[in-house]
């Protein structure tokens, strides 16, 4: 009986310890996994060259408004963002989706501390704005830097997406925007005939903005005419003078204003609004002068600012609220 009950605990024990080395192997290899994908890579070719970024990125630092706007769309919070050019300290129209997200400086002077206390895991840039911090910023996270801000917002995006590993959802994005333009185009009709005019109000300067703009690809897109001055495929006519106050006139003329909160920018608007030959220009006299919002028609330069923008169309175009 003992030399039985003997075996039998020899064989229990033998059991259960082969049971704990299997388990043990499991939890290896599943941490194995874990860490593996964890360190999954993908390879991104961008303006200063090609990167190794995470494959599923969990903290993101973004350097620019408009690349914020495109991760907002794609479902992505960053942990850390660069103020908006105007509000406090992000624009009205996307406030709410950014509680609790970190301030890490402008676009200009991003704060290299503030975004190395984030510990991100990547962060995305602009040449323009950012090619001298570059080397400094990658030393922190695998960073990727788009080209150009000013012109068609959509080339970034489709870059900011393939960053993030998110081109599918970026694609439905982007055909969700074009599929409601071509919509509205057939709405408005012909709406789409009249010389839609665009100018901006700066502290000490005036704008008159053609094509090339963020504002004047969506009019483009709609099929919008624009005034013979404007139709052009540059940027904008800069520092205008009371001369060229002629150049604004059109069917319809929308004008947007930056003012950071010193009342400067307001002030020039004021200005030349109330000058006579600006009253004088048949837009003004026919009533179809109207002031938009700068962060949307134009600072922002993102797909909610794009999307935002085409309610703005309907609103004066169509009279829908």
């Amino acid at each position: 009986m003992i030399r039985g009950t003997k075996n039998r605990f020899l064989a229990l024990f033998t059991v259960l310890t082969l049971l704990f080395v299997l388990a043990a192997c499991g939890n290896s290899e599943s941490s194995g996994k874990e860490k593996s994908t964890e360190k999954e890579t993908i390879t991104i070719k961008h303006a200063m060259g090609e990167s190794k970024v995470p494959k599923n990125p969990k903290r993101v630092v973004v350097l620019t408004n408009e690349g914020t706007e495109a991760l907002l769309a794609l479902g992505i919070k960053p942990v850390g963002a660069v103020q908006s050019w105007t509000g406090n300290p992000w624009y009205n129209h996307i406030k709410d989706d950014m509680k609790d997200v970190k301030v890490v400086g402008t676009e200009m002077e991003p704060s290299l501390e503030t975004i190395a206390s984030l510990k991100p895991d990547l962060i995305i840039g602009n040449k323009v704005r950012q090619e001298k911090v570059y080397d400094k910023l990658n030393a922190i996270a695998p960073t990727v830097f788009t080209e150009e801000l000013r012109g068609d917002w959509k080339e970034n995006f489709k870059v900011y997406a393939k960053t993030v590993n998110k081109e599918k959802e970026g694609n439905k994005v982007l055909s969700d925007f074009d599929n409601r333009v071509a919509e509205l185009k057939e709405e408005l009709g012909d709406e789409t005939n009249k010389k839609v005019s665009l100018v901006r109000f700066m502290a000490g300067e005036t704008r008159i903005y053609h094509k090339d703009t963020f504002a004047g690809i969506i009019l483009d897109q709609l099929g919008f005419k624009r005034p013979e001055e404007q139709n052009k495929a540059d940027f904008a006519e800069m520092g205008v003078t009371d001369e060229r106050i002629p150049a604004m006139d059109g069917d319809v003329l929308f004008y947007f204003t930056y003012d950071t909160g010193d009342k400067k920018g307001n002030e020039v608007e004021k200005e030349w609004t109330n000058k006579e030959l600006f009253k004088n220009l048949s837009v003004s006299k026919n009533g179809q002068v109207y002031k938009v919002d700068d962060a949307i028609w134009n600072t922002a330069g993102g797909v909610i600012a794009a999307d935002k923008m085409l309610d703005d169309i309907e609103k004066y175009f169509l009279n829908k609220k």
